[in-house]
């Protein structure tokens, strides 16, 4: 989950006193939309496409969404037809726990998350399956379903309680972003990082290690999506498995704290792991990033009063009117081009290596503010007809596709293997 209020006030006060004010990008026409080749279907088709962040199970939860909609004015990213279309094979579904309105019962939610997933993939048996191993994915893939697998984004759900990760990997949990936006009791998060109120850690706590280590035994792929700068070298220093970046891009390009530097990309490469772009404009484009923190303020101001009527009226606070009205002013600001993206993803390829780079959507997540040409999963054929138009080798795409995390969740089941032989 990016666009959420811990992220804006992030955005605002860690960005805003740096840099000189904000001017909004200017009003170019738009790029048009990308035409998808014989030749780039044909491989978008024959490749096992893997998208590791997607927050759909909020509108599984908050809107009663069913998967297996085909209402034309459904405007979420993630549908049944729409991955069909895109044929996006494997989906990690986002357990995300917002710390804020779920104080006191972060893993109850956690577990309604989870068990919202289950029920989607029980309504849809010929359509999708729950996946918990590549051996699973590559199973789906050949029984033309979507793989669905769940990544829980944020330390808190395990509520400082070892036992309670080990139920989360044994109900299919296979990844953890070791902090959201906030800081938890064990993980410094980029979202709060600056803010004095906050009770750092400098990094990871003793416990927080041994959570990862504990990750790693379980075979639970560690994501440090999210993570403070010190967080993550203290999870790189630490770790015996690859670690993943389940929706993250690049610094050098984009100066939001949520993106990897440079030197992180090269950690990444010696430690094995890779990196799975985020599609949010804020993280791909600079422009639109400015723009969005010149009108934070007002839009936080506008999500501040629909929460206080609410909690007025007595009403919990509603995920489908904050998403609603996050359009609303993300609608204000120009959508940069699909190459904004693109960049993100060569650069990585780049900097990292071919072989550490990969897609990591945040789709239903980021409230609209994709590029121009990804409005749904079903336009994810136009991110090979971009890779090649940029001399990408049909082998090299696929590997940006998913056959990067493929192989990083195969070497995350090998350490496990490797650790629990061992006592």
């Amino acid at each position: 989950m990016t666009n959420r209020l811990l992220l804006i006030f992030a955005l605002v006060f860690a960005s805003i006193s740096s840099r000189a004010a904000a001017q909004a990008p200017d009003k170019s026409p738009a790029a048009p939309d990308v035409v998808v080749s014989a030749r780039a279907q044909k491989i978008h088709d024959s490749a096992l496409v893997v998208d590791t962040h997607a927050d759909t199970p909020q509108r599984f939860l908050d809107e009663g969404f069913d998967l297996g909609s085909t209402d034309p004015k459904d405007i979420g990213h993630i549908s049944l037809d729409k991955a069909r279309r895109g044929n996006l094979g494997a989906e990690f579904f986002s357990i995300w726990v917002d710390p804020d309105t779920n104080q006191g019962h972060f893993a109850r939610h956690t577990f309604d998350l989870i068990d919202s997933v289950y029920e989607q993939a029980a309504r849809h048996p010929d359509r999708m399956m729950m996946a918990y191993s590549p051996a699973d994915i590559d199973r789906a893939h050949k029984e033309h379903k979507l793989a669905a697998l769940m990544g829980i984004e944020g330390g808190h759900s395990i509520e400082n309680d070892i036992h309670l990760l080990r139920d989360y990997y044994r109900l299919g949990v296979r990844y953890m972003t070791l902090s959201w936006s906030n800081t938890n009791e064990w993980a410094d998060s980029s979202g709060d990082i600056d803010d004095a109120k906050v009770q750092h850690h400098n990094g990871l706590t003793d416990f927080g290690k041994q959570v990862v280590l504990e990750m790693n035994r379980l075979g639970m792929m560690v994501d440090i999506s999210h993570v403070a700068d010190k967080t993550f070298w203290d999870a790189i220093a630490t770790t015996k498995a690859p670690v993943i970046a389940s929706h993250s891009s690049a610094r050098a390009l984009v100066d939001a704290p949520r993106n990897m530097t440079d030197e992180m990309l090269r950690a990444v490469t010696k430690n094995g792991g890779v990196v799975q772009v985020n599609f949010f404009n804020g993280f791909i484009d600079e422009d639109f990033r400015k723009a969005q923190i010149a009108q934070a303020k007002d839009m936080a101001a506008a999500i501040q009063k629909y929460v206080d009527e609410l909690k007025a009226q007595g009403k919990p606070v509603n995920y489908v009117e904050i998403d609603r009205i996050e359009r609303e002013w993300a609608a204000k600001i120009p959508r940069p081009p699909l190459k904004s993206l693109i960049d993100h993803i060569d650069h990585i390829a780049k900097v990292a290596g071919i072989d550490h780079v990969g897609l990591g959507s945040d789709f239903d997540g980021v409230s609209g503010a994709t590029p121009q040409g990804i409005d749904s999963a079903a336009d994810l054929p136009k991110i090979t007809q971009a890779l090649l138009d940029r001399g990408y080798s049909a082998e090299d795409i696929k590997k940006i596709l998913g056959g990067n995390l493929m192989r990083v969740f195969r070497e995350v089941e090998g350490v496990s293997h490797e650790m629990q032989a061992a006592k």
